[in-house]
């Protein structure tokens, strides 16, 4: 029975041990990935902004602006290895109360590096013969490195440089810094009134450039981008070197104090599930295991000494004495065997001699 109990520990500590292998590397690469069905809001928030009003056909200074992304998932669309989710961007004019922008955005990307797909109805703005490439942008791969990654830009529709600048505290969490610098870069065109960049001609057509400093704050365990700082500038202009003729955009928004906290509490979330699988239950299993192999090995030793030790004994046992025996096994009560044999000669020689006994009577 010992035996029995001491294989049955053995093979379960070894397959702890196993599990415990197994969790942090291939387990956790199957389970944890990018959800399908994400929902998440986030507010930006911008003072002493400027951008040109369409309703008012004039440009808006030192306004405050909110600037509010909602990612929400689409998991009808999504499987096991991507992810669909759709964006939302509004921008408000918190000073005058009314609409700066809104932009629309489907993507499709790889659940586990977060690198784009093209797939799944992708669109930048409706358009869905714009070809997504590069990170996401709004995730990044977990375990995020110290390295340079190329960020799909919607704004110039093609990937750019984020490189690593070093790292920030954000409430706690200790993120990597990925800054985007974009000198101002054409567009597109746009035709508008003389008047409105103060030109006597009745329209004018001039360049759309943009120009931006993005800095991404991300956390290298899970991926999440944490906080954002972003400056954006749409100008128009004769040429990239030239000074702007018309300010149609401008604003460095930063996350609000709102935002950050529940975005903080969600990565926190996050993390501690990563760490259950990563950490916590690998060193569990891990340490059950070993004591269960250990246990079952030295009940299977010792069952192994005892079986030895049990024959040992056997092997050193005295013969039996047999002055014991006698009267118990037949042969064995000590008189030799030709005296058995003259037993009943005796017994004849006494009859001879009693018929001289007879007449003397």
């Amino acid at each position: 029975m010992r035996g029995i109990v001491g294989l049955i520990l053995a093979g379960l500590g070894a397959f702890l041990i196993l599990v415990a292998i197994l969790l942090p590397t291939w387990v956790s690469g199957q389970v944890v990935k990018f959800p399908l069905n994400e929902y998440e809001t986030a507010t930006l928030a911008a003072s002493n902004a400027s951008y040109f009003s369409a309703s008012a056909l004039s440009e808006k200074t030192g306004v405050n602006m909110q600037a509010t992304y909602t990612i929400k998932g689409d998991a009808s669309e999504g499987n096991s290895s991507t992810a669909v989710w759709n964006l939302f961007t509004y921008v408000y004019d918190t000073t005058n109360h009314q609409q700066v922008q809104e932009t629309t955005r489907t993507l499709a990307f790889d659940r586990h590096t977060a690198q784009l797909v093209d797939c799944c109805g992708a669109s930048v703005g409706g358009d869905t013969s714009v070809r997504q490439a590069g990170l996401v942008g709004y995730v990044f791969p977990m375990n995020t490195q110290k390295q340079t990654y190329q960020v799909f830009d919607t704004t110039l529709k093609k990937t750019m440089p984020y490189v690593y600048s070093g790292t920030a505290n954000v409430k706690g969490i200790q993120t990597y810094e990925f800054v985007e610098n974009v000198t101002p870069t054409q567009t597109g065109t746009l035709t508008v009134p003389g008047s409105f960049v103060g030109m006597s001609a009745a329209s004018v057509t001039l360049g759309e450039f943009d120009q931006a400093h993005v800095a991404y704050y991300v956390d290298p365990e899970t991926g999440a981008l944490i906080d954002v700082n972003e400056q954006q500038s749409t100008t128009l202009r004769t040429s990239a070197t030239a000074a702007p003729s018309l300010v149609l955009f401008d604003a460095d928004l930063i996350v609000t104090p709102a935002s950050l906290t529940e975005i903080v509490g969600l990565d926190n979330s996050g993390r501690s599930k990563l760490a259950l699988i990563d950490t916590t239950l690998p060193l569990v299993f891990g340490i059950v295991g070993g004591v269960a192999l250990l246990a079952g090995i030295f009940l299977s030793r010792r069952r192994h000494e005892d079986v030895a030790e049990l024959n040992d004994v056997t092997r050193e046992a005295p013969a039996p004495d047999s002055a014991k025996l006698a009267g118990v096994v037949p042969g064995l009560d000590g008189e030799p065997a030709d005296r058995a044999a003259q037993a009943p000669q005796a017994q004849e020689g006494d009859g001879t001699d009693g018929s001289g006994s007879r007449s003397a009577r």
